[in-house]
């Protein structure tokens, strides 16, 4: 059954802001007009985020976590749901999940959502930095920064941590009944859920009991489009295989001049050092880095990713 918002936007056929902050912005694409799923919190001249969830496919909803700190530093943010995730339309057609069409999605968002290079940051986590780092190779024009949170430039050498670094330590038992569950697809079995969540989640994703993971992440991952996720990351969890396979831009990444902070975490699945090298490549690169935490290092080492993060928007904002 279609929402209250769907309703509105299928009888206007318009952008338009909903209560509470929401836009519905419509997104043209080769197999026609779809709707994605925006929301503004805050009114800055000079700061206005547009935050990549990672996935692909997963959602918005994990980074909550923004709502405890940007609004007090008078950041303004906008949450976003890319097609196909979350509150945004699900069309069923695998045509549609390609790097270079979510790119030209973030731009009509960015036109839509009115922001421009006086005061617009994008940030981009996980996969949302993949998409973040695509997008200021062809836009950066319309950038005031830009933010890659926990994401390597190059999918190889990411796999190559995966096997190099992370997965020796594991228990090898275990592992080896991952890769069997993968190897026959598998991996709706609870039991590969299982398995990930002691042997490899709670270690690199989230440095937390699985009992004690916030609620916006358990929701955010609960909501995953396993039909984007799957083609463009793999099945696997434990490095990627999908569409993904060979994408690197660490040769690129000199040609992106604006203002650029990378986001690195000492028990991350992407490799922290690698991180560091990246942020080197970038013009006006800047590293932080997070002692305590993971993949979701915004949770596991808060306090140091957020004030690490205001630091760069509100220097770079000056």
């Amino acid at each position: 059954m279609a929402t209250n918002w769907e309703q509105y936007f299928e009888r206007t056929g318009k952008t338009d802001v909903l209560s509470g902050g929401v836009t519905m912005v419509p997104v043209d694409t080769p197999l026609g007009q779809f709707s994605v799923w925006t929301k503004r919190t805050g009114n800055s001249p000079d700061a206005a985020v547009l935050l990549l969830h990672g996935g692909p496919g997963a959602t918005h909803e994990y980074f909550e976590a923004c709502d405890s700190f940007l609004p007090a530093a008078g950041i303004e943010y906008h949450y976003y749901d890319q097609l196909g995730s979350g509150n945004s339309q699900n069309p069923d057609d695998a045509r549609l999940w390609t790097i270079e069409r979510f790119v030209e999605e973030v731009e009509q968002v960015r036109r839509a959502l009115g922001l421009g290079p006086d005061r617009f940051f994008l940030f981009g986590q996980s996969w949302g930095g993949v998409l973040a780092i695509e997008y200021a190779l062809k836009y950066q024009e319309h950038l005031k920064g830009l933010v890659i949170s926990n994401m390597m430039s190059s999918i190889p050498a990411y796999n190559e941590y995966a096997e190099t670094v992370l997965m020796p330590p594991m228990d090898q038992v275990a592992l080896a009944e991952i890769k069997s569950l993968e190897a026959s697809g598998d991996t709706t079995n609870p039991r590969y859920e299982e398995l990930l969540m002691e042997h490899h989640y709670v270690k690199h994703v989230l440095r937390l009991p699985a009992a004690q993971w916030p609620e916006p992440v358990v929701r955010s991952f609960a909501h995953i489009n396993q039909s984007i996720y799957v083609p463009l990351q793999g099945p696997s969890e434990l490095g990627a295989s999908g569409l993904l396979l060979h994408w690197d831009r660490t040769a690129d990444l000199a040609r992106i001049n604006v203002p650029t902070l990378v986001i690195g975490a000492a028990y991350d699945t992407m490799d922290p050092k690698y991180l560091q090298y990246m942020s080197t490549l970038f013009p006006k690169g800047r590293y932080l880095h997070c002692p305590e935490g993971s993949h979701l290092a915004m949770y596991d080492d808060q306090e140091t990713y957020f004030a690490g993060l205001i630091d760069f928007l509100v220097d770079s904002a000056s």
